[in-house]
């Protein structure tokens, strides 16, 4: 029974492994909890709150996956080489395509709320 859940052991040490590595997120979060705070306050519906948890949620994860792939790609070639340049830019420009449907998403949910 213990090794069926050993994944989540693995799952939580990656969780703390990217949250100590990764200074992206300090400005991920930032604007997560702007979202959250400024959702409490103007009292957002229910369903507008699912739209902002999984763009939070989509924001995180992609910046989760850009960080494996660059440390893998730097483990793996550490000299700079173009092709390993070129797989790093995709999993970047991935993180920037989530980040900016989040700044979508928040527009739509929080511009009506400010008129």
């Amino acid at each position: 029974m213990k090794q069926r859940f050993a994944f989540i052991g693995y799952a939580l040490n990656g969780i703390v492994v990217f949250l100590r590595h990764c200074s992206n997120m300090r400005w991920h979060f930032s604007a997560a909890a702007l979202a959250i705070v400024g959702g409490s306050i103007l009292g957002i519906s229910r369903n507008e709150w699912v739209a902002i948890v999984l763009v939070i949620a989509l924001v995180v994860v992609a910046e989760m996956i850009n960080e494996a792939i660059e440390s893998l790609c730097n483990h793996l070639h550490p000299e700079h080489h173009a092709a390993i340049g070129k797989v790093k830019d995709i999993a970047a420009g991935a993180v920037l395509i989530a980040a900016f449907t989040a700044l979508t998403v928040g527009a739509i949910v929080f511009l009506p709320y400010l008129k």
